[in-house]
């Protein structure tokens, strides 16, 4: 392991004139002796100060840092934090579409960017490479919960070289010990640095309209008994419906500017919701004559220069110390209240969660206005981790002793939620890995398909898959275990003598069964002698008795002693006198064999049975002394006396085989039971055993089952040619997007390759832009050169879907002509104002629309084997529609 030696001290004193927490210093010790690793702390306590040590460290050594975030206005806030803290000329950045001073020592990119110069191919390949890099630093680690970009967090430290140190700082999350030792096993001696302790502590409060009220007992531990037995005593203050009323936002915020609680974060779930709040409470004045005037002139200054930025409804109470800040105002208008408000100068932000997972601003209150969010599969209470990063906005470090966050009692929500969010742990860390055509492309250029299978079953979720299948695993090796020993036992017999002694068993068997049937047969004809042989029978013949009116396991033989008269139409009763000296009544059918060839028994005329007998089939009485002198001489007969040649034969072969079978040495080891059992112990377990381990394997192998429906996929539209991806395939591999093999057989279709620029930046548009909600609308109409492109694609998309379908692959394939012609109408000059005039969107939708648009347009002339006159086409388009306040401007 070639990790970097350990390095000399740095004064820390010099750096951070400060004294460090201690997970700060073990953190920087771990470094220090050459580990990676993992910070996990609350939100606010200093995590990044880890990754500026990592900096410093490398700039004293004339080495580089990269440093990762997964948005690109964390990387823009980040350029600039650290230009002001390392030097102008020390900092770099590099996002999708814009690349600063990239040799820089200090280069900041997303977590993509990043991702893609791993992978060694042309989509990397953007004039950077690994050489002199000895840290990176994975700004909010825990997005690798994040759904959509979670994948690129996981493949970046797989594929990132062992030497280079990682330094991962992560929220506070339930399974951070997982995560450290995932690290350990596919990157290399790595730490855990984990602590909970926030230097802001955090208090918590209720807010209903009664008032303001500890949310907490006072070992923070649950509800407080105030609130609690509140809730028992009464129903507290109903709204219509019999439901608990929410408080107002204004009488909210005065109970917060009355304890000197302001500046605050006001969390609410809706675009709408916000704005709504600034109207509410826009009137209200929430900063001093001082601070009133430094607004007014920075604002203005704002407006000056982007007249065009200004937004409606909102610039008068951003005069008063209140905005909103969400996803679908202006980046350049949240740009400036996010700088207002780290001034101190904006006493209240309304803004939707998106703020918590973003940029730093950090207040000195919270408020959650409420506990329950809409999902795509219906309203759910919000869950620990969620609350969490939105309570961890609470408390600035060196400003306040103490930060505040305030949960609001709803119609549907209460004191109870809150306290339970409240005193939770955080969610654990859920991986979100799934291949991409990109992925498997990428791979397969630089990589064996044994290689690339090696990656994919290093990432965390496979990871985790092993985790929870672990009472699985135990259970195979039990069963190995248990195989193992039954083998041991059985082994000592090879297969061929248990193949020879179950055959004589079965042949056993079969002669046995056959000799049964010839025995039956012969009984049957044997019987019908016996009916007429009986009714010539007379005292003293000998007979063998077994059957409905005697019930024994063997025949007796017994003397026919006399007759009796029988009802109408059935043979006589037979009474007869036993070996056993016992009288029996019974029926021709009760007598089994007649032995006339032997000579008769003399009986007596004195000797009757006894008066008290019953002449009834199945009767049966003891004999006298004198009865027993005639029994003593009834002879012992073994068997039948007379016996068919069949019989005779079929009884020979029996005999013959019983022996074989007997002087076998598997039969004379008299463990033969044993044997067979175990046996059939060994064949039931191997059959447990596969069933178990094909479903271990179902789970296990799910990603790389992905992967290989990918590759199927592929090769049926000619992206791979065998395991080599074709120019289609270099093409695809080239592009950044959700489906690339869908934009790669778009590009190579030439659909799009004689559109006019702002033709083809509408069509563009369309391949980029998700399926919107039904009340968005554009007043626009988009010309027939782009409908009649986009036409022609509707085939290739179709026969993707089909194919799709059939590897049970669901990337999207987007293709949305609904909205388009809005930014057909911005690459032709329209301007702004006019441009949101003409349309149901919010500003920041419609800047978002364009961003995704230029980003596709951006990547074009860098996609091999594309003509150069689409390439030029691409970059004219992307001129059209980067201009303020579309284009991003890392000052």
């Amino acid at each position: 392991m070639n990790y970097p030696a350990p390095s000399p001290k740095l004064d820390l004193g010099l750096i951070f004139p400060f004294e460090l927490d201690q997970f700060q210093q073990d953190a920087i010790a771990s470094l220090n002796s050459g580990r990676s690793v993992v910070v996990c702390a609350p939100t606010g306590s200093g995590k990044t100060l880890v990754g500026e040590y990592a900096i410093y460290r490398a700039l004293s050594r004339g080495k580089r840092v990269f440093y990762t975030t997964p948005l690109k206005a964390l990387s823009n806030q980040k350029l600039r934090d650290f230009r002001e803290q390392f030097g102008y000329d020390q900092v770099g950045l590099l996002t999708g579409d814009i690349s600063i001073n990239r040799d820089a020592p200090i280069l900041v990119m997303t977590t993509e960017i990043f991702r893609n110069m791993l992978y060694g191919t042309p989509i990397g390949q953007v004039g950077i490479s690994l050489v002199d890099v000895e840290a990176v630093v994975l700004d909010e680690c825990h997005y690798m919960n994040d759904r959509q970009r979670g994948t690129v967090w996981e493949e970046s430290i797989i594929y990132c070289p062992r030497e280079i140190q990682l330094v991962a700082l992560s929220a506070t999350v339930a399974n951070s010990d997982q995560l450290t030792d995932w690290l350990n096993r596919v990157h290399g001696p790595t730490d855990l640095i984990y602590s909970d302790f926030r230097p802001v502590p955090l208090e918590f409060y209720y807010c209903n309209p009664k008032g303001l009220f500890p949310l907490l007992n006072e070992n923070k531990t649950k509800i407080s008994p105030r609130l609690a037995n509140r809730g028992k005593r009464k129903p507290g203050d109903r709204g219509r419906g019999g439901r608990p009323e929410a408080p107002t936002i204004a009488y909210t915020l005065s109970h917060l500017q009355q304890r000197d609680m302001l500046p605050a974060i006001y969390f609410i779930f809706s675009r709408r919701g916000c704005d709504k709040a600034v109207a509410e409470v826009g009137d209200l004045w929430l900063v001093n004559n001082d601070e009133s005037q430094i607004l007014r002139q920075q604002i203005d200054d704002f407006l000056s220069r982007n007249p065009e930025a200004g937004r409606s409804g909102q610039i008068a109470p951003l005069y008063r110390g209140i905005a909103a800040h969400h996803a679908g105002i202006l980046p350049a208008w949240k740009g400036l209240v996010e700088e207002l408000f780290q001034q101190g100068l904006i006493k209240v932000v309304f803004a939707t969660e998106t703020l918590a997972a973003g940029i730093n601003m950090p207040a000195r209150t919270t408020v959650i206005s409420t506990l329950s969010k809409r999902t795509d599969s219906g309203h759910r209470l919000l869950n620990p981790s969620e609350f969490l990063q939105m309570a961890g906005r609470a408390g600035r470090r060196g400003m306040d002793l103490q930060g505040h966050v305030v949960t609001v009692q709803t119609p549907f929500e209460g004191s109870k939620e809150a306290a339970y969010l409240a005193t939770s742990k955080p969610d654990p860390l859920v991986s979100q890995f799934t291949p991409s055509y990109g992925m498997v492309l990428n791979l397969l250029q630089i990589h064996t398909l044994e290689q690339a299978k090696e990656l994919i079953e290093r990432s965390f979720g496979q990871y985790m898959a092993t985790v929870h299948l672990r009472p699985e695993y135990d259970e195979i090796a039990e069963l190995q275990t248990q195989l193992a020993q039954l083998q041991a036992q059985i082994s000592t017999v090879s297969e061929h003598e248990l193949a020879v002694y179950e055959k004589l068993r079965q042949r056993l068997r079969i002669e046995r069964q056959l000799l049964t049937t010839l025995q039956e047969q012969a009984l049957e004809n044997r019987q019908e002698e016996f009916v007429m042989m009986l009714s010539f029978a007379v005292s003293g013949t000998l007979l063998s008795l077994k059957g409905e009116n005697i019930a024994v396991s063997t025949p007796i033989t017994a003397v026919l002693v006399g007759k009796t008269p029988a009802p109408p139409g059935q043979a006589p009763y037979l009474v007869c006198l036993g070996q056993d000296n016992r009288w029996y009544v019974v029926t021709t059918g009760d007598v089994v064999d007649l032995y006339a060839q032997l000579p008769r028994v003399d009986v007596p005329e004195q000797i009757v049975p006894p008066a008290e007998l019953v002449i009834k089939p199945g009767k049966s009485l003891r004999g006298s002394e004198q009865s027993f002198a005639i029994a003593q001489r009834i002879p012992e007969v073994q068997g039948s006396m007379y016996m068919p040649p069949e019989v005779v034969e079929q009884l020979s072969r029996v005999t013959a085989v019983q022996e074989q079978l007997e002087t076998n040495p598997i039969h004379q080891s008299g463990n033969v039971s044993k044997l067979f059992k175990r046996r059939a112990r060994y064949v039931e377990l191997e059959a447990e055993l596969e069933e178990l381990q094909s479903q271990v394997e179902e789970h296990s192998q799910r990603h790389w089952e992905e992967f290989v429906n990918l590759i199927s996929i592929l090769q049926y539209f000619d992206a791979l040619d065998n395991l080599v991806p074709t120019e289609l395939g270099q093409m695809a591999a080239a592009i950044r997007g959700e489906n690339e093999l869908w934009l790669g057989l778009v590009f190579e279709s030439g659909e799009l390759e004689h559109l006019d620029p702002h033709h083809l930046a509408a069509a563009a548009a369309a391949l980029v832009i998700e399926t919107p909600r039904p009340d968005s609308k554009v007043h626009f109409d988009l010309s027939n050169e782009v409908i009649e492109a986009l036409a022609k694609l509707r085939n290739i998309r179709r026969k993707i879907f089909q194919v799709q379908r059939r590897y049970n692959v669901a990337l999207p394939i987007w293709l949305e002509l609904e909205l388009i012609a809005i930014v057909e109408q911005w690459a032709l000059g329209t301007p702004w104002t006019k441009l949101c005039e003409n349309t149901t969107l919010d500003e920041g939708d419609v800047v978002r629309i364009l961003r995704r648009t230029l980003d596709l347009l951006s990547q074009i002339p860098h996609v091999p084997h594309l003509s150069k006159d689409f390439q030029r086409n691409a970059y004219r388009a992307m001129q059209l529609i980067d201009r303020f306040p579309v284009n991003e401007v890392a000052d």
